[in-house]
């Protein structure tokens, strides 16, 4: 096989173009592992907050009226995933929106569909 995809009928014009365009599985994973991070409200929350400030994770917390802990476990996942990272400054660890596209446009997406305006602008 040659890695050419062919559809067994034809109902358009630009079938061709599309299948040639078509991501791979792999790609495909790798954003719907994003979303899923970001399906969480929670996340979703600490996210939000991250992309316009750095923060600890007890400040964290407070805002998001959790413990630490849960905090902590939510921010381990984000940053496995890249979209935020961390800072040490003596014992305090400070997470912020990592400065990567995917990042950029979850904050993007984040704040058209909850049509919030950021607060910095």
């Amino acid at each position: 096989m040659d890695g050419k995809i062919v559809l067994p009928h034809k109902h358009g014009e630009n079938e061709e173009k599309v299948i040639a365009s078509l991501p791979d599985a792999e790609s495909c994973s790798q954003v719907a592992e994003a979303f899923k991070l970001i399906s969480d409200g929670t996340r979703l929350r600490i996210v939000w907050l991250l992309c316009h400030c750095e923060e600890c994770v007890g400040n964290v917390a407070a805002a998001m009226e959790m413990t630490d802990q849960a905090v902590s476990h939510h921010l381990r996942l984000l940053k496995k995933s890249g979209l935020i990272v961390s800072r040490r400054d003596g014992k305090e660890i400070y997470y912020k929106l990592a400065d990567t596209r995917q990042a950029a446009l979850v904050h993007l997406v984040i704040e058209e569909m909850l049509e919030v305006v950021c607060p910095l602008d």
